[in-house]
C-alpha cells in the first residue's frame, strides 16, 4: 500500500499513516520508524509565504529558498538556506486520514504550567518540540532531536499535519546569508501493542536526545524559597540549614543547601523585587560575604548551592548591551542583557566561575526564557507568538534557538564540575547540556491548589523526561503552616519515591518533631537511587493518584 492510499483509511492513527522503514537511505535496522515525504513545504520570508516544490522529495525550493530533506539513520534531517532576505518560518505539511479518537500528549516550550494531559488534539492547539500519539493500542510519537536550531512545533489541523520551524532572530526573520542552517531533525516512533504508554514515551525520549548529562549520584536537599519569598539574609540560610543537616547525618550522599533570589544587591531604581538586582555578582548588605557562607554551608556538612538571573542587566549599562523595550520586557528599571552580544556572554560567563571561586557546588539560574521573549510559555501557546512587537537581536544572523543554545553552552563551559540547574530554560535546549532541569512552574507554601497543579501534574507528565534528556526537577516542598501537612507530607513521600530530585523549603514554624522524623526518612529514601515513578491513571487524570513507585503500586489522596 503506498503512501498516497493511506489517506482514505478513515479514523487511522498517525503512526500507521505516516510512519515505515527508512527509504531516504539505506537505513540497516527495521526496529526504527521514519516519517513519510511531506506533501507541501511552504516558507514565511519577508512576510511573504511561497510555497517550495520538489522533483524527488528531498530539494523544496523557490524564490530563492531552499530545504533539504536527508536521511540520518532512521531520522531526516532538515537544512535551509535563503541568502536574500529574512526568513521566519519553514513549515512541512503531510496529509492525513479524518482521525480516530486517539489521544495525545502535549508538550512545552520552557516549563509546564499544570496543562499537561493526554486529550483529544485541537485544531487550534500548538505543540512545542514533539507529541506522543495514543491509539487505542500502541503509542507512537512525532518530534525532533534535541539541541535544535530553530524552535519547532506540530499542529494536527484536521486532515493535515503540520511541523514548523521558526528561524526567527527576536521577532523578525532570520539573515542568515550564505550560510546552511542545519535546521532540525525529525524523530518518529511506531510504539508496540505489547508496551504501555510510559515504555514507549520513555523509548521516545531516549530517541529525541543522545545523552542526558546527569549528576553523579541523586540530587535532594533545601531551598529557602517557599518560606522566604526573597526575603531573606546569610542568618536566615544558617538557620535553616542548620535545623536541617542534622536530619541527614550518616548519608554518604550528601544534600544541597540553596540559596534562592534575594542574596543579591538591588538596583536602586527598582522597589520591591526579590528577583531582580544591580547584576548578579554583588551581595546584599545581609550577606556580607558569600564566599565565607558557602564554607560556613559546607563545615555543616552541606554542599552550598545558588541562584542567579545571568540575563539581568545593571541600571548602568549601555543600551547598546540590552534588548529593546517591548510589551512584556518594557520596564526600564529592569534592563536584560542581550545574549547574542559576545561581550554579554563574557560577563555571564564571569558570573558562573565567579560562583564556583566562591565554593558553590550548584548554580540554579532563571529566567532566560522570560527574559528573552517577554512572555511565559503559557502566553507564547496561547496566543501562537513566542514573542510580540517588532524587533531583532544584535545578531540576526542567527535564529533565537541558535542564539540561546550558545548561551547554554556558554554556561555550561563555565560552571565546570559545578551542577546547573535550570528553571525558565528552553527544556530541549537544556537536554543533554544541564544535570537538572526545573521542569514545571512554581509549587507553593502559600497554597496546596498550586503545588497539586504544578508539582504533581508536571512530575506525572515529564517524568519521563529524567535521566534522557536530564535530572527532571518537579520542585519543592513549601513545607509551611499555611499548606497542610496531610497534603505535604503526601507530596513530599511521592518525591522522595521518585527517583528524581526532591528539595524542601521548611518554614521553622511548620517543622516540628512529626515533620523532622518524616523528612529525615524522606532524605534517606532520595539520597539513593530509585526506580524512575510511573504514574498510573496518566490517561484519565491531569493529577494523577495512583502510581508505581520502586515496582509497587501505591495511592495518594490530593482531594
Amino acid at each position: 500500500m503506498n503512501r498516497r492510499s493511506f489517506i482514505t483509511i478513515t479514523g487511522a492513527a498517525l503512526g500507521t499513516a505516516l510512519l515505515h522503514p527508512p527509504t531516504m537511505a539505506d537505513g540497516n535496522s527495521t526496529n526504527h520508524t521514519q516519517i513519510s515525504t511531506p506533501d507541501t513545504v511552504t516558507a514565511l520570508i519577508d512576510g511573504k509565504l511561497v510555497e517550495l516544490t520538489s522533483q524527488d522529495g528531498k530539494t523544496w525550493q523557490n524564490q530563492g529558498v531552499a530545504a533539504f530533506l536527508s536521511a540520518h539513520g532512521a531520522n531526516t534531517h532538515i537544512a535551509i538556506q535563503a541568502p536574500r532576505g529574512a526568513l521566519s518560518t519553514v513549515t512541512l505539511s503531510w496529509k492525513i486520514p479524518i482521525r480516530s479518537s486517539a489521544k495525545i500528549l502535549n508538550d512545552h516550550w520552557e516549563r509546564t504550567y499544570g496543562d499537561i494531559s493526554w486529550h483529544s488534539p485541537s485544531t487550534s492547539e500548538i505543540l512545542p518540540w514533539y507529541f506522543l500519539e495514543r491509539d487505542g493500542k500502541a503509542t507512537n510519537g512525532f518530534g525532533v532531536k534535541t539541541g535544535a536550531a530553530t524552535f519547532c512545533y506540530w499542529k494536527i489541523l484536521g486532515e493535515e499535519l503540520q511541523l514548523t520551524l521558526d528561524t526567527r532572530s527576536g521577532s523578525q526573520g532570520v539573515v542568515l546569508g550564505d550560510r546552511i542552517l542545519h535546521a532540525a531533525e525529525i524523530v518518529t516512533l511506531r510504539g508496540h501493542e505489547s508496551e504501555s504508554a510510559f515504555q514507549a514515551a520513555q523509548r521516545f525520549m531516549k530517541l529525541m536526545c543522545d545523552k542526558a548529562h546527569m549528576p553523579k549520584a541523586p540530587v535532594y536537599g533545601i531551598n529557602d524559597w517557599y518560606f522566604s519569598y526573597g526575603d531573606t539574609s546569610e542568618k536566615l540560610i544558617l538557620q535553616h540549614t542548620a535545623m536541617m543537616a542534622p536530619l541527614t547525618e550518616g548519608l554518604s550522599n550528601r544534600p544541597f543547601s540553596v540559596i534562592d533570589a534575594g542574596w543579591f544587591k538591588g538596583n536602586p531604581a527598582q522597589i520591591d523585587d526579590c528577583c531582580w538586582g544591580d547584576d548578579m555578582k554583588n551581595p546584599d548588605e545581609k550577606f556580607p560575604d558569600m564566599g565565607a557562607l558557602a564554607h560556613k554551608i559546607k563545615r555543616m556538612d552541606m554542599r552550598p548551592g545558588i541562584w542567579t538571573r545571568p540575563l539581568c542587566g545593571s541600571y548602568k549599562d549601555a543600551k547598546s548591551l540590552l534588548l529593546p523595550s517591548v510589551p512584556g520586557r518594557d520596564n526600564p528599571n529592569k534592563p536584560v542583557l542581550d545574549p547574542s552580544i559576545p561581550e554579554n556572554l563574557n560577563r555571564i560567563k564571569d558570573y558562573f566561575k565567579l560562583y564556583n571561586q566562591w565554593g558553590y557546588e550548584m548554580v540554579k539560574f532563571d529566567f532566560t526564557s522570560d527574559d528573552i521573549f517577554g512572555k511565559w510559555g503559557f502566553e507564547m501557546l496561547r496566543d501562537g507568538r513566542m514573542t510580540d512587537s517588532d524587533w531583532r537581536m544584535y545578531d540576526n544572523s542567527k535564529t533565537n534557538a541558535e542564539i540561546i543554545l550558545e548561551l547554554y553552552k556558554t554556561i555550561r563551559a563555565a560552571a565546570g564540575e559545578t551542577y546547573i540547574i535550570g528553571c525558565n530554560t528552553i527544556s530541549h535546549l537544556s537536554a543533554g547540556l544541564f544535570e537538572l532541569n526545573r521542569i514545571g512552574d512554581d509549587t507553593s507554601g502559600l497554597k496546596w491548589e498550586t503545588t497539586l497543579k504544578m508539582g504533581v501534574n508536571t512530575l506525572a507528565f515529564r517524568g519521563i523526561h529524567h535521566g534522557t534528556f536530564y535530572a527532571a526537577d518537579a520542585d519543592c516542598v513549601g513545607l509551611t503552616t499555611k499548606v497542610p501537612w496531610n497534603k505535604n507530607k503526601q507530596w513530599m513521600e511521592l518525591l522522595a519515591r521518585s527517583g528524581t530530585p526532591m528539595f524542601i523549603s521548611a518554614q521553622p514554624d511548620a517543622t516540628g518533631p512529626e515533620q523532622k522524623s518524616f523528612l529525615k526518612k524522606c532524605f534517606e529514601i532520595a539520597s539513593k537511587p530509585q526506580a524512575l515513578c510511573e504514574p498510573l491513571d496518566w490517561m484519565e487524570t491531569p493529577t494523577p493518584s495512583h502510581w508505581k513507585l520502586d515496582g509497587k503500586k501505591q495511592s495518594f489522596n490530593w482531594s
